[in-house]
């Protein structure tokens, strides 16, 4: 689970503001955090299809605001692949 500190400096990082928690590159990164996350617990629960079927939702919802981000502004895109290091 994503603390309220992780998720307090990902929104410094990536946001312009510390409450600025819209902006598609801080979903993205909380976003990826999470995944991150349920990655490491499925590996130790691997017949946990219930937390799979969670995660797959959160990749689809970050696949989404990352096609999004990609049409807005392509040099963000570029810049949030390379500092999250995900690949495409």
């Amino acid at each position: 689970m994503i603390t309220k500190q992780r998720k307090a400096t990902l929104v410094e990082k990536f946001g312009e503001s510390p409450k600025d928690t819209g902006k598609p590159e801080v979903q993205i990164a909380i976003l990826s955090e999470r995944i991150a996350d349920l990655t490491r617990h499925l590996i130790k629960h691997p017949k946990d299809y219930h937390t799979r079927r969670g995660m797959i939702q959160l990749v689809s919802k970050r696949r989404g605001l990352l096609d999004y981000l990609m049409a807005r502004d392509i040099n963000a895109y570029r810049k949030i692949l390379k500092e999250l290091s995900l690949r495409k």
